[in-house]
């Protein structure tokens, strides 16, 4: 669609500052949208559950972070469309110094934090996002489900992105769950934080990072929002042929000009790194998730997907339409 047949249509998008939404920051300053119609204007969230209110209130129009909140969303009556897919298997869990090295040559998870606590005298404290977050129900499904361990054993504290980072570096948490950049960026500043868990292995096929759109925006503009996954479906191949070239648009949005362009390629290369436009792909996988929240209390009952997925504009735009 050209922008003389479109007209310019301003497009409010809120995001959270992880690598699962670069594509759509790399589709803004590469000036795809605005080629094709579209004005963004950007606001950044501490978590996906703090920007649902600014959706329901129609103080955004795109949403841009992790699916589980939207199910939560949806069973509230807010009508929202999830139209694509940007990252799978996500999310990670970092030990701080103390806990790392009770993980080493493999222990179960079980193990480790049985055993930390025994010498620590006392629970590990693992900083999370918000109940009803994805990346608080994956930890909690990687505790109690993967890996059984003992609730006694450990402590959630749920904090903002940023404050989980700066607790994990500062030592005020034993572990956290965290998506790049930030894994790498912790890393690079303290190598003795480490990986212990990647997404698949907190939740097979874990649905991550999306872009949804209210329903009233996306019935009055459906060319717009066609533009907007047409261009992250090209910079989701673009990220992945020219890190390089995409990585200083990511350090400069998502990093705030702070992040080195070597990290932010780190960030690109990690195992924790699953770029993913298709959002079929991440149906079934909701489902579970949205069970599990269930269990967990986040969600008070399971909400049909059938009207929560609109595959049919990254169709299009794979087709090149």
């Amino acid at each position: 669609m050209l922008a003389s047949a479109q007209a310019e249509t301003p497009v409010r998008i809120g995001y959270i500052p992880i690598i699962g939404a670069a594509p759509v920051v790399v589709a803004d300053k590469e000036g795809w949208l605005k080629a094709d119609g579209v004005k963004p204007t950007f606001t950044v969230f501490e978590s996906g559950p703090n920007m649902i209110q600014a959706l329901a209130s129609g103080t955004i129009d795109v949403y841009v972070a992790g699916i589980a909140p939207l199910a939560v969303a949806r069973s509230k009556g807010i009508d929202v469309k999830v139209v694509a897919a940007t990252a799978i298997e996500e999310m990670t869990v970092m030990a701080g110094p103390k806990l790392a090295p009770y993980f080493e040559g493999g222990k179960p998870a079980a193990e480790a934090f049985r055993a930390f606590r025994a010498k620590e005298g006392k629970p590990a404290r693992l900083a999370t996002q918000p109940p009803g977050s994805v990346p608080d129900t994956t930890l909690r499904h990687w505790l109690d489900r993967v890996n059984k361990v003992d609730k006694a054993d450990y402590q959630i504290v749920p904090m903002g992105i940023d404050a989980t980072q700066q607790a994990l570096l500062a030592g005020a948490v034993d572990g956290a769950t965290v998506r790049e950049p930030a894994d790498s960026i912790i890393a690079a500043r303290n190598p003795a934080i480490k990986i212990v868990a990647l997404g698949g292995d907190m939740f097979p096929t874990q649905p991550g990072t999306v872009i949804a759109v209210s329903g009233a925006f996306l019935k009055a503009h459906p060319e717009a929002v066609q533009s907007l996954v047409n261009a992250s479906v090209r910079a989701i191949k673009f990220i992945k042929d020219e890190p390089a070239k995409a990585s200083p648009h990511i350090g400069q949005v998502l990093g705030k000009g702070l992040i080195p362009d070597a990290v932010v390629q780190k960030a690109l290369a990690s195992p924790a790194t699953k770029l993913e436009a298709d959002p079929k792909i991440i149906i079934e996988p909701t489902a579970k998730m949205q069970a599990y929240q269930v269990e967990l209390g986040t969600v008070p009952e399971a909400a049909a997907l059938d009207g929560l997925f609109d595959p049919s504009f990254y169709e299009k735009a794979k087709a090149g339409k």
